[in-house]
């Protein structure tokens, strides 16, 4: 048995030598066509990467600014307004809501110098602030309290919680 010595006809060279050609040509577009594709995706992470990094500067830029701003803001900062809630003068049998809105806007006058001033000043100054409250006496029906401050807080606002005490 031999094999069939196709090596000889010319048809059969002509193939092999196509296909190997056909072969190398279409192995040279193919590099050419993945070089070209690959290019274009290194370039466009390249520009990604650059434009991020771009970003990202800017954005601390940004940060910077804002948190210089939120400084100075926050130094200018004014009390705005004043705010006083009685609370559990139910039990001296209080009822009467005139009175107790009389003692509020009698706190509220005594407070009222600190509207306009700067946060961190009447701030600084809370303690004074609590004495002026609980320094003060009311009279209600006949009777004598003071007030003790329960709750301040401080912002653009200041609100306090004042408790009714029968005065010694």
């Amino acid at each position: 048995m031999r094999i069939p010595p196709l090596y000889r006809q010319p048809n059969w060279q002509r193939f092999f030598a196509g296909a190997a050609v056909g072969g190398c040509i279409s192995w040279l577009i193919f590099l050419f066509m993945f070089g070209t594709m690959q290019e274009r995706s290194g370039y466009l992470l390249e520009k990604q990467a650059e434009d991020i990094r771009k970003l990202k500067d800017k954005i601390e830029i940004w940060q910077e600014d804002y948190q210089e701003l939120n400084k100075k803001n926050e130094e200018l900062l004014t009390i705005q307004e004043i705010e006083v809630k009685l609370i559990e003068f139910e039990k001296y049998n209080i009822t009467d809501r005139q009175s107790v809105f009389n003692t509020e806007e009698a706190v509220k006058e005594d407070l009222k110098t600190l509207l306009a001033k700067d946060l961190g000043t009447v701030y600084k100054n809370r303690d004074l602030v609590k004495k002026t409250v609980e320094n003060k006496i009311i009279n209600i029906n006949g009777k004598r309290y003071k007030l003790v401050v329960r709750e301040m807080f401080f912002y653009t606002t200041i609100s306090i919680e004042a408790e009714l005490k029968l005065a010694g």
